[in-house]
């Protein structure tokens, strides 16, 4: 009877020895870390997404995610001071030969916004905004709503536009062919800045990104705001083609098809100093290329090409 009991102990003892490697050897392969990304309002929301649904396959790695606009980003990772840097821009020469490493990672778009209770919001509807007409509102030549949309009306125009170095307004004054700092206007920080001072103002008008116009579960855009539509082919009205703000989801069908113009569409970016080398941020890269790409649609976004993101994907090889 006692050696059945030694030769059982014996047995439970090299048991629990083997198992200490395997549980050794698992701890060591669980993902750790923290990842610091800051930059872009307009990727911000998507990012958070993101690092939530991530954390859900390597619950041992934080996050510390901040907005504070694309140029925030582009500086703080080129200066080392957050890992990844969210810019909703091209990358410039300039920044590449700093050592900046971009991914486009999803696609979304610029667009006018103004107060739902405007008085000219029906006209406006109906002729949209061409881009001679927004350079003109942007360069303060344009004092009345009667002047945008060619009646009498003597109702004054408050035009907002962004303080912080941004891809939103860079992207925006790119569609009628200047840049962010010709942009003349009353000066608000971040998207959600701009938002609430449109809401707040009945004669006023500004830009936001799609997932600060359109509240993404409603579809619609959110209480207080509306959206001006882009006379894309310039005749002086919105034709059915052009009309597709109703929805975020019509509005994100019409940039995939090329009905809404790039700019003021365009792809946003994660960016790195050179090519990452912390092991979780790699893993994270990865995964916003492809299993993340799911949680675009449904976020505001659209997702990229197959191809495309296998061109980004190289970049970490």
């Amino acid at each position: 009877m006692k050696k059945i009991v030694y030769v059982f102990l014996a047995g439970v003892l090299l048991s629990a020895c083997s198992s200490k490697p395997k549980e050794a050897e698992a701890s060591a392969d669980e993902l750790t870390g923290e990842i610091q990304l800051s930059g872009a309002f307009a990727l911000y929301p998507m990012a958070v997404k993101w690092t939530e649904e991530f954390k859900k396959i390597h619950p041992n790695v934080r996050f510390d995610v901040s907005g504070g606009g694309a140029g925030k980003g582009m500086t703080d990772a080129l200066a080392g001071v957050v890992d990844i840097g969210m810019v909703s821009r091209e990358l410039h020469a300039e920044e590449v030969a700093k050592g900046a490493l971009g991914f486009a990672t999803v696609k979304d778009a610029v667009i006018p916004t103004i107060n739902a209770e405007n008085p000219d919001l029906e006209s406006l509807l109906k002729i949209g905004l061409k881009k001679d007409v927004a350079k003109k509102l942007w360069n303060e030549e344009l004092k009345t709503w009667g002047e945008v949309v060619g009646t009498s009306s003597k109702t004054p125009v408050h035009v907002f536009t962004r303080s912080d170095a941004c891809g939103a307004a860079e992207t925006f004054a790119a569609w009628f062919d200047v840049k962010q700092e010709n942009l003349v206007a009353a000066a608000i920080f971040g998207d959600p800045g701009i938002a609430d001072a449109v809401r707040k103002d009945k004669v006023g008008i500004g830009y936001n990104n799609i997932s600060y116009a359109y509240d993404q579960n409603s579809k619609k855009p959110f209480e207080g705001l509306a959206i001006i539509p882009l006379d894309v082919n310039e005749n002086g009205q919105i034709d059915p083609e052009e009309d597709f703000y109703q929805t975020s989801d019509e509005l994100i069908a019409a940039i995939n098809d090329g009905r809404f113009p790039s700019p003021p569409a365009r792809d946003l970016y994660l960016v790195t100093k050179g090519r990452p080398t912390k092991p979780e941020v790699i893993e994270f890269l990865k995964y916003v290329l492809s299993d993340g790409q799911q949680f675009a649609e449904e976020t505001g976004y659209i997702g990229l090409s197959a191809d495309k993101l296998a061109q980004n994907l190289q970049k970490l090889q």
